[in-house]
């Protein structure tokens, strides 16, 4: 039985106890916020689970296997580091850490003990980005000519990080996931409307060695709620809309073919427009797949697709798209 500590009850700690309480092989034993609300809702919903506002009483508990963490990413470091050298495993919620240094440092920590890191890249366990990571490895699409992300609503604020690093690394994670290439420079533009220095819109362009392009738009000041996105390939089509409750995923059988008639300026561009069909998505909760997966990880080993370097390579992609926004649009490589 793995026996799980959880530090921050806030927005996302709920559904982390619940479902670390509801799988076969783990228990939530302690939950530690510095909230005494929050506490008591852990009272009332769980009376068999201890509380704490010390997370270092969580952190050195020697009955805890795990300490999941889903606090403000700058407390990340400082918490995983305490947990892994008192040789509990981590799970820790997205953004991995502040900056990649520390992300690596983690990483090389974590080799050291021989303990293991999970990041909370949930995304990648949902039925429709399974799907779609499978149809582009069966290349149903043929080669991917771009990946545009739109990721938008009217709040939640955050007071320690921008809407990049708040909303991006959902669909950094995914892109990274579904496209088999590396990214090699990135250009970020937006800005900030109520002088906390914080942007609460942003537009980031990414380029790939395949002439890949990625476009994600992030923000916090839409008027309406859109989580669509649009991977176009050689042979065919996909849209996601994750808001649609039921098809989830459209693929359209069209497509563009260029041809040279007698020379390289003589053009001849035909368009093929076939059918649209929707696949079947799995509906299983993606929390539910990624801590069963957890507990498989550190029980058996193997591998898995958002580890310590996993979540290290959405940070770096997080620093240079900064570097960008704070140099108006300048292009960071990678």
């Amino acid at each position: 039985m793995i026996r799980v500590g959880l530090i921050g009850y806030g927005y996302w700690g709920p559904n982390l106890v619940r479902n670390f309480s509801a799988a076969e092989g783990s228990e939530v034993l302690m939950v530690c916020d510095i909230n005494q609300q929050s506490l008591n809702k852990v009272r009332k919903s769980y009376p068999n689970i201890k509380v704490t506002s010390d997370s270092n009483e969580l952190i050195k508990d020697p009955d805890i296997d795990v300490v999941a963490i889903a606090t403000p990413v700058f407390t990340h470091y400082e918490l995983a580091k305490k947990a892994l050298n008192e040789g509990k495993n981590v799970f820790v919620e997205k953004p991995f850490t502040y900056t990649s240094a520390e992300a690596e440092k983690l990483i090389e920590l974590a080799e050291k003990k021989n303990l293991k890191i999970m990041v909370d890249h949930t995304f990648l366990y949902t039925g429709a980005v399974r799907k779609i990571k499978q149809l582009v490895e069966d290349h149903v699409l043929g080669d991917i000519f771009y990946y545009d992300s739109i990721r938008v609503n009217l709040g939640l604020f955050q007071h320690d990080i921008n809407v990049v690093w708040d909303l991006a690394p959902h669909d950094i994670s995914i892109m990274e996931y579904v496209i088999n290439d590396k990214p090699q420079a990135v250009v970020a533009t937006g800005a900030e409307h109520f002088d906390r220095g914080l942007e609460d819109i942003a537009y980031l362009t990414i380029y790939f060695t395949k002439n890949i392009i990625a476009h994600i738009n992030v923000n916090w000041l839409s008027p309406v709620k859109v989580r669509t996105t649009l991977i176009g390939g050689q042979k065919k089509m996909i849209v996601w809309n994750d808001l649609e409750p039921d098809e989830k995923i459209k693929i359209y059988d069209k497509g563009v073919q260029v041809k040279t008639k007698e020379g390289k300026y003589n053009l001849l561009v035909a368009y093929r427009s076939g059918d649209i069909w929707t696949p079947r998505v799995e509906q299983t909760e993606a929390l539910k797949l990624m801590v069963d997966k957890f507990i498989d990880y550190i029980s058996n080993g193997g591998r898995i697709i958002n580890d310590g370097p996993a979540g290290m390579r959405v940070v770096r992609l997080l620093e240079a798209c900064n570097k960008s926004l704070k140099n108006k649009g300048e292009m960071v490589y990678l």
